[in-house]
């Protein structure tokens, strides 16, 4: 069995309304070891999962995620805007994930949502959440927004971080020991696999983003990424239980 992780980006978001439960469900259908998601905080202070600031794209209603409670998110709909045989899906709580992780024995990539929209205590919110369900071993914590990485580090330094960046970033394995980071959430684009290994020197490992090219996986995979991020997991479980055939 590969060892690369197989995250499904937003769940399998290539054939479900992203970040809702049913894309969860699907991913592990599907074969991901993994799940990419968004976390965001209610005005009451709940965690959820979502990827805009804003409500209007992915649910039917409006605004922004910081100023609606819960109780009347829960009430929204998440699903029908992909396809009305999705009506009635949900935004998740973090902690619906969390159980299905830990049930799944997934591992877990939650970005924190917190450039736009600067959350108060979403860090320590995040990792007490973690922590209540026991999967600090399956979890790493990713955000564009590298101070809120090094809070997570300051927080807890066994956290596992993982710094997301679009291209450009100078010998970024030396970058993320500066930050505490343990992985290189890079756009696939910015992957070489000379810089695949310089990281691993350095203790540093790559799960790329959003990677749904066979041909391109493959590539990545060979160039020893550690997970890689995609809306397709079933395409990324099979390229690797392929490779997994070939080398017995």
């Amino acid at each position: 069995m590969s060892s690369v992780i197989n995250f499904a980006h937003r769940g399998a978001s290539a054939v479900c309304p992203e970040n809702t439960m049913e894309a969860f469900t699907e991913a592990v259908r599907l074969g991901a070891t993994g799940i990419e998601t968004d976390v965001q905080m209610t005005a009451d202070g709940r965690l959820v999962l979502i990827h805009d600031e804003k409500l209007d794209r992915t649910t039917s209603g409006r605004g922004l995620v910081k100023d609606i409670a819960l109780d009347e998110l829960s009430r929204l709909d998440a699903g029908a805007w992909r396809d009305e045989a999705f009506a009635g899906a949900r935004v998740p709580l973090l902690e619906e994930l969390l159980e299905l992780a830990a049930a799944q024995r997934l591992q877990l990539n939650l970005e924190l949502k917190n450039g736009i929209v600067r959350y108060p205590g979403l860090e320590e919110a995040v990792l007490g959440a973690v922590r209540q369900y026991g999967l600090q071993e399956q979890v790493v914590i990713s955000s564009f927004n590298h101070y809120s990485l090094v809070a997570c580090k300051q927080i807890d330094p066994a956290v596992r971080t993982g710094a997301l960046y679009g291209e450009g970033l100078f010998e970024p394995w030396a970058y993320a020991r500066r930050i505490g980071a343990d992985a290189l959430h890079a756009h696939h684009y910015a992957v070489l696999p000379e810089w695949v290994t310089a990281a691993r020197a350095h203790g540093v490992v790559y799960h790329p983003y959003t990677v749904n090219d066979p041909a391109r996986m493959d590539w990545l995979v060979e160039a020893g990424v550690a997970g890689i991020i995609t809306d397709v997991p079933d395409v990324l479980a099979g390229l690797l239980r392929t490779r997994t055939a070939a080398s017995q």
